[in-house]
């Protein structure tokens, strides 16, 4: 396992630190945590991209349009 330092304004370290207290942890549990979302995210939009560009342009348009229509009919005031 590796040590990472970070530096942080007072106010942010003080706001992390009552965040980790609120949910029971710790701050270097807090940051684990934040850190496996953050790259989560980054892995989904990863393959989202790779995935879109092997794709049909053509094809996505039509789906989303498809998805419009569905949300209107079932919101038709949104």
């Amino acid at each position: 396992m590796e040590t990472l330092t970070i530096r942080l304004p007072d106010d942010k370290h003080l706001r992390l630190k009552e965040l980790a207290k609120a949910r029971g942890m710790s701050v270097n549990k807090l940051m684990e945590e934040l850190s496996t979302v953050a790259l989560a995210e980054f892995d989904a939009q990863t393959r989202f991209q790779a995935l879109a560009a092997t794709g049909n342009v053509n094809r996505g348009l039509k789906l989303l349009d498809k998805l419009d229509r569905l949300h209107e009919s079932q919101n038709p005031q949104a």
